[in-house]
């Protein structure tokens, strides 16, 4: 893949814009990212399983620049409040300044912790999204989003943290394991699930392909999936309407990462069980036909997503849980449901004995029967 190849996509926030660029080679390019950088200072953020592969090709980059690395260990469990300090001291010992850079070179992780301290050394300065899996580059590298978890519930603390810009490399995603591909995809699915119905239809067309990870399908996926996300967030900065969409199953699913104490489910695999869970509590509340819900659980399917509850999940502790969520308003559950495929909407005030309903169903008949994850 050569410049002509690489797509650029747009993020304007009014007079505020930065570039997500899209295709192979991109670490290693940079003439293109290094004019993101406004200072003389940079600490790269990366994790002890990526930095390995791919640290040098950035480091080639901030030749003649003062930076340094912070590795974290792998996993949903290192994004923590300690880690976050721990980030915060590199930059100090770095002697960082208010027009340093911070550069997250990793998965959802290592991007949303690099962000968040990013955002609170003083007050706020630049950071560069390099993301490494699938699920970062269509999700959460793009639209400022960052924060740290809590043992009572995740990305309870953080911050609207835009990036210079966003360097998806998807070459990187060649040593990416199959698990964490497969739950990329998830994110992929979700954005076509909320609003466009025709990208749905090409996904259902296109996912034996993806699922073979095919460079020119992939790369198309990617960019329709960012651009949608892009058009949501330049309308709708930080979550105070139509953003909230892009948060379909993600109250189930934050949930199950919870409870699961973040080391059972891979983000996007519990966003494809919290979207079918949506998608059949809707069914309950007379908003969608169970076909729609049959048209989804078959596409997570076949790009081989989970669909049932891990075993042992007790519906009122999830429950309990998902009162701990963000979107919910006055003590009340408020909730990403839809009407089918490409029309997501905000339900507040939703009845909590039909989704304690729904959620037992799940627990103890066949509903949900089809691939599973075992903790």
């Amino acid at each position: 893949m050569n410049e002509a190849d690489t797509q650029t996509i747009e993020v304007a926030l009014g007079a505020r814009r930065y570039p997500v660029w899209i295709g192979r080679g991109l670490l290693g390019d940079s003439a293109r990212w290094r004019a993101r950088l406004r200072g003389r200072h940079a600490l790269v953020i990366s994790n002890t399983t990526v930095a390995p592969l791919y640290l040098d090709r950035v480091a080639r980059g901030l030749e003649g620049l003062r930076w340094s690395s912070f590795l974290l260990e792998d996993g949903e469990a290192h994004k923590n409040f300690g880690n976050a300090g721990r980030a915060l001291e590199a930059l100090a010992a770095l002697g960082a300044t208010r027009d340093a850079c911070v550069i997250a070179l990793g998965g959802g992780v290592v991007g949303d912790l690099a962000g968040f301290a990013a955002a609170c050394w003083m007050r706020g300065i630049d950071f560069i999204q390099m993301p490494t899996t699938l699920l970062a580059m269509v999700d959460s590298s793009v639209g400022g989003k960052t924060g740290v978890n809590m043992p009572a519930g995740k990305n309870l603390v953080g911050a609207f943290h835009q990036p210079r810009a966003v360097v998806a490399d998807i070459d990187t995603l060649a040593t990416l394991p199959d698990r964490e591909y497969r739950a990329g995809l998830a994110e992929v699915v979700k954005g076509a699930a909320i609003g466009d119905t025709d990208f749905f239809g090409w996904l259902e067309t296109n996912a034996d392909a993806l699922a073979r990870r095919e460079t020119a399908t992939l790369v198309e996926a990617i960019a329709r999936k960012v651009r949608y996300k892009a058009g949501v967030v330049a309308r709708d900065e930080t979550e105070q309407g139509e953003r909230a969409l892009l948060n379909l199953g993600h109250t189930f699913g934050h949930a199950l990462e919870t409870a699961g104490r973040y080391a059972v489910l891979l983000h996007g695999e519990a966003v494809a069980i919290g979207m079918v869970l949506a998608a059949r509590l809707s069914e309950r509340l007379g908003m969608a036909s169970a076909a729609e819900t049959t048209r989804l659980r078959q596409l997570l399917d076949r790009l081989g997503l989970p669909v049932a509850l891990p075993e042992g999940m007790a519906p009122e502790h999830l429950l309990e849980l998902m009162h701990l969520d963000k979107k919910n308003t006055a003590g009340t559950l408020r909730l990403i449901l839809w009407r089918g495929i490409g029309k997501a909407e905000i339900v507040a005030g939703v009845d909590e004995a039909a989704v304690l309903k729904t959620l037992a169903e799940a627990t103890s008949d066949h509903a949900l029967s089809g691939r599973t994850i075992h903790p």
